[in-house]
């Protein structure tokens, strides 16, 4: 009897292909489309609205001979996405929706209603792999990088376990998208020469402090621009050498090298106004709208409590820099579980801290109260909120929510 999978049939191009390939791959497919948004506010009306995505999914569908299924799951959506999306960014860090919207919903509240319709296995369009070994006499299933550097999209997947590997399929992983855009015309799908969706997850692309300003008030306070006054950490220079021979590095200087760059409003001067620090990220340049500098200015901190966001000229500023990040016991998550570090462990992995940043090297220090990453070259805009993801040659190992 045929295993059947239910394909996340978005209206895209990813997913349209997905679906056929496991077609061809001799799976009993149908599509579901999911919707998970209804709200309008703040969203660039010049993106598709959410009943054309439904359209286009509905045309592969027939196209293709699979059934077709629709369901809202904008409930779950709403109180696992974008509530802690909002509670995010009033804390002043900078979540990842999309990272969340895999783990919550399309491999989560989605697979649930995958297994209703009788599926075996849910696949999505993603841009990764997965692999399966054998590890001290256990099962363990491997998320890898999608074959197209250009599109992996393993670090969206950096939260998913287990038990959500198991079920799950990705049938373009082994693809690049000149080839998937090259399927979908020979088949004359009419996703084939769809642009790719952009924005928040579901949501679309939205003017952020107007979508934020739902729940989060406006609120006047300084932006102060820091010309000096970046110190350096002492021992920076030394630790480079002791990461890179292996020798153990003292907690109170990893504290130190994970600790965010930290101002007070008499570091700087004041040369103008915002409308909230919550609405403000690091490495940040749109937005700030003050002229009169030779380069742009970017911001380099915020403080929330007493909203001010901190900024500083040019990309070289040093206040964008930083060497090291700290993630809690209660925040770092394995997918190999049997990779799990222990206390007094270092390990030397491949980062990143952002999509389509380029891996980096850094060394991972397990310590009582989480896990304190040291990269061996300064790193551009590290924010708290955001997710570290690190990877053994092309295996997301596992991945963390930046403490600071």
């Amino acid at each position: 009897m045929k295993k059947r999978v239910i394909v996340g049939l978005s209206g895209g191009v990813d997913s349209s292909v997905a679906a056929w390939v496991l077609k061809q791959q001799g799976y009993d497919v149908a599509g579901l489309f999911m919707r998970n948004w209804h709200d309008t506010t703040g969203l660039i009306q010049s993106d598709c609205h959410w009943e054309d995505d439904l359209m286009f999914a509905e045309m592969v569908a027939k196209k293709l001979e699979i059934p077709f299924h629709f369901v809202d799951l904008s409930e779950p959506y709403r109180q696992r996405v974008v509530d802690y999306m909002f509670s995010e960014y009033e804390k002043g860090r900078t979540p990842n929706p999309d990272v969340l919207c895999n783990r919550e919903i399309k491999f989560d509240s989605f697979a649930e209603e995958a297994r209703k319709l009788g599926g075996d296995f849910v696949a999505t369009g993603h841009y990764c792999r997965k692999g399966e070994v054998n590890s001290k006499g256990t099962h363990i299933y491997q998320l890898l990088a999608g074959k197209d550097e250009n599109k992996d999209q393993s670090y969206f997947l950096c939260q998913v376990s287990q038990q959500q590997l198991a079920y799950s399929l990705f049938p373009i992983g082994d693809l690049i998208k000149p080839e998937v855009r090259k399927i979908a015309e020979d088949l004359k799908l009419p996703t084939a020469r769809r642009k790719d969706s952009q924005g928040i997850c579901f949501v679309g692309k939205v003017h952020l402090p107007t979508f934020l300003q739902q729940k989060l008030k406006a609120k006047e306070g300084d932006i102060v621009e820091i010309v000096e006054g970046v110190e350096k950490v002492e021992g920076v220079e030394g630790v480079e050498k002791k990461i890179l021979t292996g020798i153990d590095v003292p907690d109170a200087l990893l504290q130190q090298l994970a600790e965010p760059h930290k101002f007070k409003s008499t570091s700087g001067r004041v040369i103008g106004k915002h409308n909230g620090a919550h609405f403000f990220t690091i490495g940040q340049r749109k937005g700030i709208n003050i002229g009169g500098h030779k380069e742009p200015l970017f911001v380099i901190a915020t403080d929330v409590e007493k909203n001010i966001v901190y900024v500083g000229e040019g990309q070289s500023h040093p206040g964008l820099y930083r060497k090291g990040l700290f993630i809690r016991n209660n925040e770092i998550h394995w997918i190999r579980t049997d990779l799990r570090m222990e206390e007094g462990e270092a390990r030397d992995y491949l980062v990143r801290i952002r999509y389509r940043q380029p891996l980096q090297k850094a060394r991972l220090y397990k310590r009582t109260d989480g896990i304190y990453l040291i990269f061996n070259k300064l790193q551009r805009g590290i924010a708290s909120g955001q997710f570290a993801a690190w990877y053994e040659d092309d295996e997301l190992i596992g991945s963390g929510v930046i403490d600071r």
